[in-house]
């Protein structure tokens, strides 16, 4: 299929791709950020086609996983299963290629997903701690990143429970820190400590 390029078009119904027409046929098309490198009159040989292929299909991956992205936070294993059920049957090696990509431009983060799935968890739809860690293991998540999630609250209660001496340490520290004064964040630590293990 070697050939050299005699015309480059941008598609009509899709903008952001570019037919290429080796020795005066269509060839293949190509995102236009993949085709900014070709010029008119460059010969490509089988090697640079299937490059070119290569670097399509996974740009056409990276796409289908942020339009996936647009309605809501995913993780990691969400955003996976995606790609791996894709008609298109992207390989475990793109796939992985694809959430580095999105992984290092922060589109995805199963800390951050796990955080959002809680918080929206508890504004709309409240749940038991049991069934947010259910919901967060069905979507892929870990220990870590579930642990993470944990209403602030929740870790406040069971630190108070667990150590004392710690949690007031903690605290107290956090106020001093922010500007209050002794008296006030001693004051304030102990009106939480009372009412978290009053609670409990």
């Amino acid at each position: 299929m070697a050939g050299t390029i005699t015309s480059l078009q941008y598609q009509k119904r899709a903008a952001d791709r570019v037919n290429v027409y080796l020795d005066g046929r269509y060839a293949f098309a190509l995102p236009d950020l993949v085709a900014a490198g070709l010029r008119i009159g460059q010969f490509l040989s089988d090697v640079e086609i299937a490059k070119l292929a290569a670097a399509d299909t996974q740009q056409k991956a990276y796409d289908r996983a942020v339009r996936f992205l647009s309605f809501r936070p995913r993780s990691v294993a969400e955003v996976r299963q995606h790609l791996a059920r894709a008609e298109a049957g992207y390989g475990a090696e793109l796939i992985e290629a694809v959430i580095a990509r999105l992984s290092a431009q922060g589109y995805l983060d199963d800390a951050e997903f796990a955080r959002f799935w809680v918080d929206n968890r508890q504004r709309f739809r409240p749940k038991g701690a049991p069934v947010l860690r259910q919901e967060l293991r069905q979507r892929g998540l870990e220990g870590d990143a579930i642990e993470a999630a944990r209403p602030r609250a929740e870790r406040l209660a069971a630190l108070a429970q667990a150590d004392p001496p710690a949690f007031r340490r903690k605290l107290t520290d956090f106020l001093l820190r922010r500007g209050f004064g002794y008296d006030v964040a001693e004051e304030v630590v102990e009106a939480l400590y009372q009412e978290l293990t009053h609670n409990l």
